[in-house]
């Protein structure tokens, strides 16, 4: 069965690579400031075309309550035969710096064996995985299948989150394939199982009521830019651990060993320069709460003046494992940044989002068999990991669905640099996840 499977994939991928570029061809960025909304448009209709030919039915743009549009289409399951969701999205991020990027970020490019350009990866690559499970397996499908393909993700405006509870039995499934994470490494195939929520607030310190010449007053004035830099001090030890009060920042991850000298290399931390924290590199980024500042508000260096500043901001960003709500890590957060403002500073912290962490059930029949198909693909066990990054779409499925099994996966391993310039995919990566995909849905319905 893997043979033949195998071989159909492999003889579709010059296809699958010709198509991939007419999808990285289309700027379909969620964000109407940027870029015309008729790419994302354009965007879904390919996808549900696509989807149609490859032996769905009913495909169709639904409109999501943020105004974005989800294809969803389906696969009625055989009678007794249990139903998979396939998830993907079709929008991408912005490509930030066009001169960082080595080749045209909307055009697919050949370097290095790997595809470059903006959504190879995140999230158009696992669309194509999709695509080629689907064709390669034909009219042979022993189990049915829904789809939703998402067109807002990446802009975090929640429209697929609102939809789902609102139309439950529409994507109703025993197990959903949430595709868009990917290995711990190009040929190791992994499953992701945790994620981390996050908690975003904007911190603002006002001190004065306008700036002052720092040499006339300069020492007892309060400077409120001096006054955010102690606070952000305190949010983080000297060894790059996270310090917010009331947080417990001493748990330690049991799953997959990342060893430091990779996280170095995916990480491109810059020689001589330490890593940050006292657990291991998998402690610090999927079982412990990570504090990242995001930006400031204050005068640049180029053109800056002789002035105490009165007043400052700061985005932050916290990251939490599961096992840490949203609300009391928001609260820990608030209540440690009051505390420690210098000179009774006027503070306010805002909150801006907040997403709960994810932990998926790996003991169910959906879980054993796709351990299995991907064994089969790669010809090496599967494995497990976290992810630091959050998808709160997970938390929706598992609150509306707490029968089904939620399983992430996908092509997005870290070499690919999503949201970054110069995002890339290994085809292979592509080609091996949706034989594993195809082997799945071939042998769950016997589970």
């Amino acid at each position: 069965m893997s043979g033949d499977l195998r071989d159909s994939i492999k003889q579709m991928m010059p296809k699958a690579h010709d198509e991939l570029a007419e999808l990285v061809g289309m700027r379909s960025v969620a964000d109407p400031r940027q870029f015309p909304p008729e790419e994302c448009h354009k965007t879904g209709e390919w996808v549900a075309s696509a989807f149609t030919g490859a032996g769905l039915s009913g495909v169709e743009l639904h409109e999501t309550p943020d105004g974005s549009k989800a294809v969803v289409g389906s696969r009625p399951a055989p009678a007794g035969a249990p139903t998979v969701l396939l998830y993907c999205h079709y929008d991408v991020q912005p490509p930030l710096d066009d001169n960082a990027w080595h080749t045209p970020p909307w055009e697919l490019t050949e370097k290095d064996g790997r595809w470059y350009g903006r959504g190879a990866a995140d999230c158009k690559g696992n669309i194509m995985m999709h695509l080629l499970a689907l064709r390669a397996l034909g009219d042979d499908v022993p189990v049915g299948i829904k789809l939703v393909s998402e067109g807002s993700e990446e802009q975090g405006t929640g429209g697929l989150e609102a939809f789902v509870p609102q139309n439950a039995d529409l994507l109703r499934a025993d197990t959903i394939l949430v595709c868009d994470t990917g290995n711990f490494a190009v040929g190791v195939p992994t499953l992701t199982t945790s994620l981390r929520g996050n908690v975003n607030v904007v911190v603002s310190v006002d001190t004065m009521q306008g700036e002052m010449h720092s040499g006339m007053f300069g020492g007892p004035a309060p400077d409120a830019l001096a006054s955010l830099v102690h606070i952000l001090g305190t949010l983080r030890d000297e060894h790059g651990n996270t310090t917010v009060r009331d947080l417990n920042a001493k748990q330690t991850w049991d799953g997959v060993d990342y060893p430091a000298e990779q996280f170095r290399k995916d990480a491109r931390v810059l020689d001589g320069v330490d890593l940050g924290g006292d657990g291991s590199v998998a402690d610090m980024l999927w079982a412990r709460p990570a504090l990242t500042v995001l930006g400031i508000d204050c005068p640049p260096v180029v053109g800056s003046a002789a002035a105490i500043q009165p007043s400052v901001k700061a985005r932050l960003n916290l990251r939490i494992p599961p096992g840490v709500t949203p609300d009391a890590a928001l609260e820990a957060l608030k209540a440690h940044i009051e505390g420690v403002a210098p000179l009774h500073a006027q503070v306010k912290v805002e909150t801006e989002q907040l997403g709960a962490p994810f932990k998926a059930r790996m003991d169910g029949p959906g879980v054993a068999a796709m351990e299995s198909a991907m064994k089969e693909a790669y010809g090496r066990e599967a494995t497990s990991e976290g992810q630091g990054g959050s998808i709160p779409l997970c938390n929706v499925f598992q609150e509306t669905y707490p029968d089904a099994e939620i399983m992430l996966m996908g092509v997005e391993e870290p070499k690919c640099l999503i949201h970054a310039p110069n995002e890339s995919v290994d085809p292979t990566e592509i080609e091996h996840m949706a034989l594993a995909e195809a082997l799945f849905l071939k042998s769950y319905a016997a589970k």
